[in-house]
């Protein structure tokens, strides 16, 4: 899957990773999107490079969704400081 695959998917971590990160996220859906980008293109080419998984598995996707998660995480505790 090219970089575009990666950032279409990315799109669709960011909503669910919205959805499974709890508590009230002061940040708008325009940020959670790119955070899940950021999270997808982190976890899905730092997994390969690691030999964790390989391109097109599923673990891929589930890596993408706890790289956003941890994204959006670290981003809320960076707005409150």
């Amino acid at each position: 899957m090219g970089i575009l695959g990666t950032i279409l998917i990315g799109l669709l971590v960011g909503v669910i990773a919205r959805f499974l990160k709890p508590g009230h996220q002061p940040m708008g859906w325009i940020i959670t999107i790119l955070l899940g980008i950021g999270g997808s293109v982190l976890a899905t080419y730092g997994g390969q490079a690691l030999g964790i998984y390989r391109a097109g598995q599923a673990a891929g996707f589930i890596g993408a969704v706890i790289g956003a998660i941890i994204l959006l995480i670290v981003a809320g505790y960076l707005r409150k400081s």
